[in-house]
């Protein structure tokens, strides 16, 4: 990728110029961070699962009608995506009590909600992503009523596709955070998923022993960090184990 110009870096992704006007290259980094960097370590694997985990949610959410930006893998930490102008606010999903929202109402972990809660979070790491209102995005011109309407709208549906998903391999779909773009087609304009969806981004915890499979367990000094990644890939059919004896141990399944 060095003959390609760097658009963007982040914590765990870098964004290079794709190959064709309005496309991107999104490359998965093995970086580990908490707390808005302020945590760091490189996990050797994680980009490749979360690439490979990220690439199966996104085909199926496409497969259910919710418009998003990947178009395709490239190779093991690598997507083809469209490109979009991102809007600056995170929307978080809630269905369980965790992380910051157990801390503020002094609830306790994993109290399931009245009902799915979302939150909005302006996306700016200098002030540590702080939560705002629906009045604070569109007054500041972030994004407008019917945006807003639409990002809830679809992040709704989202949570109830991925829930089911989730709870039919055995795991909890506590709370995840999702990015929306712009995405410009000549006069049109249409709001879509965008940035991954991935145990870096989703409380994901196994039904039955209430056990972490997300990134938790590096926030927490939990430790087993990638062995979480590969179970909710193994779990999602996309990784699976050689036969006993021949030594090369778990492999990736390739897309179609």
């Amino acid at each position: 990728m060095s003959r390609r110009r760097r658009v963007y870096e982040g914590k765990a992704k870098i964004l290079y110029e794709g190959p064709e006007p309005g496309t991107l290259i999104q490359h998965f980094k093995d970086d580990a961070t908490a707390f808005n960097n302020k945590k760091q370590d490189r996990v050797e694997g994680k980009g490749v699962l979360n690439n490979r985990i990220s690439e199966f949610l996104f085909q199926k959410l496409g497969e259910v009608g919710i418009p998003n930006h990947f178009i395709k893998r490239l190779n093991m930490r690598e997507q083809l995506i469209r490109e979009v102008e991102i809007i600056p606010v995170e929307v978080v999903v809630r269905n369980v009590a965790a992380g910051s929202l157990a801390k503020r109402l002094g609830l306790d972990e994993g109290t399931a909600l009245p009902r799915s809660i979302v939150e909005f979070y302006y996306k700016s790491n200098e002030l540590n992503d702080p939560m705002v209102s629906e009045e604070h995005v569109t007054a500041f011109g972030w994004a407008n009523p019917q945006e807003i309407d639409e990002m809830i709208a679809m992040a709704l549906r989202i949570n109830d596709f991925l829930s089911g998903l989730f709870m039919g391999v055995g795991i909890r779909l506590v709370d995840f955070k999702i990015e929306f773009g712009r995405l410009f087609d000549n006069e049109m304009m249409r709001i879509v998923l965008a940035d991954e969806i991935s145990p870096d981004c989703c409380r994901l915890w196994d039904i039955e022993t209430q056990d972490k499979l997300d990134k938790d367990r590096f926030t927490k000094d939990l430790g087993g960090l990638i062995e979480a990644y590969q179970e909710v890939a193994r779990r999602l059919g996309l990784f699976v184990d050689n036969r006993p004896g021949d030594g090369s141990g778990p492999v990736l399944v390739s897309s179609k």
